[in-house]
């Protein structure tokens, strides 16, 4: 069976450099592993940027397919494969539009159903459906709606941002009437929620017909400038704070049909220790940066797993190796298990969605 892998940075040459160090983590990673998984030709849709930049990868995985992403557009790549994997932010619709592609030419969608990205990319509809299921988060104002200015300090962010796409920490109103005036064009298209101090971390699931299998969670390092930009992570968490994230992150997504494949959920874990004060943040519906951490402390290769939970098939339980990983935000692992970012901020100043 072929399938394509699709990473929206390296096919369309679009974004920032950190954009695109970060998609060519996660797209690399995934061609290698895929790569192996018996019965699986993999392809990919690479600019004449990227496949210069990452030419001596490419030399050596001859088992990848390359196309040109400047004379084959992905509707065309859709036609000569039986199956797509699909890695695009949510905003503006991007991650959406490409899954209804993959549907509509009626192939095999490794991820969630569309319907399912149209919710999940929609913070203020899935706070709606948290809160009716009793699952605790930072509930949301949509800036169009409300009547003044947030309670301070409070995040501002778009609807359906991915990541940290124009995010902001709001101290008070001074911050507010500066962001106000600067993002008067959009600000009708963002929320606000109440700033929750805590652990960010994320815990990353394969869903399958047998269930919904949790992989180890990580805590997430982000910049401390306020605007909340992703530079890496490590796992796995203590045991104490693992459970408690898959706990929540488990109650996160069981309220969402559709989802399928990888699943990514963002988690703000609080001071209380009976997990009285955790939060979840968002669901991402499509793989994240941890899966470059993850596959390192598999026993097996993780891409199979996630292959089996596209398809519809019952997923094998997954060994983990002992250790501890920190990878940053492009992919680059550290040893011995050292914390990676804290509160060191990028190096180019670029946002991150993953």
């Amino acid at each position: 069976m072929r399938l394509l892998v699709y990473e929206f940075t390296c096919a369309e040459a679009s974004g920032s450099a950190s954009w695109h160090a970060e998609g060519w983590a996660m797209l690399s990673a995934l061609l290698s592993d895929f790569e192996a998984v018996e019965g699986v030709g993999v392809v990919t849709l690479l600019t004449p940027g990227c496949r210069g930049d990452h030419a001596a990868w490419l030399a050596a995985h001859p088992g990848v397919d390359v196309w040109p992403a400047e004379t084959l557009a992905l509707a065309e790549a859709l036609r000569r494969v039986d199956a797509a994997l699909i890695i695009a932010p949510e905003t503006d619709g991007i991650l959406e539009e490409r899954c209804r592609l993959v549907e509509a030419a009626g192939r095999l969608l490794v991820g969630p159903e569309a319907a399912a990205v149209a919710l999940t990319a929609d913070k203020w509809a899935v706070a709606r459906l948290w809160r009716a299921h009793g699952v605790p988060t930072p509930w949301p104002t949509v800036l169009a709606d409300a009547s003044g200015p947030p309670a301070f300090p409070a995040v501002l962010k778009p609807r359906d941002g991915a990541g940290s796409i124009r995010t902001f920490l709001v101290h008070g109103s001074s911050d507010w009437a500066s962001l106000a005036v600067s993002l008067a064009d959009s600000l009708g298209h963002m929320i606000f929620q109440p700033y929750v101090r805590g652990m960010p971390a994320s815990v990353a699931f394969l869903v399958g017909v047998g269930g919904r299998t949790p992989l180890l969670p990580a805590e997430q390092c982000l910049s401390a400038d306020g605007r909340f930009r992703y530079l890496g992570g490590r796992l796995p968490l203590p045991p104490n704070l693992a459970e408690r994230a898959i706990a929540l992150a488990s109650r996160a997504i069981a309220c969402v049909s559709g989802l399928r494949g990888y699943v990514g959920v963002d988690l703000v874990l609080g001071a209380a220790a009976d997990g009285s004060e955790d939060v979840a943040i968002e669901i991402n519906p499509r793989l994240t940066t941890s899966y470059v951490g993850l596959r390192q402390l598999a026993e097996a290769n993780l891409a199979a797993a996630l292959w089996a939970a596209g398809r519809g098939d019952r997923i094998s339980p997954i060994a983990w190796r002992p250790g501890v990983v920190s990878f940053a935000a492009n992919g680059t692992q550290e040893s011995g298990g050292r914390r990676v970012g804290g509160d060191r901020r990028p190096d180019d100043g670029g946002e991150s969605w993953p």
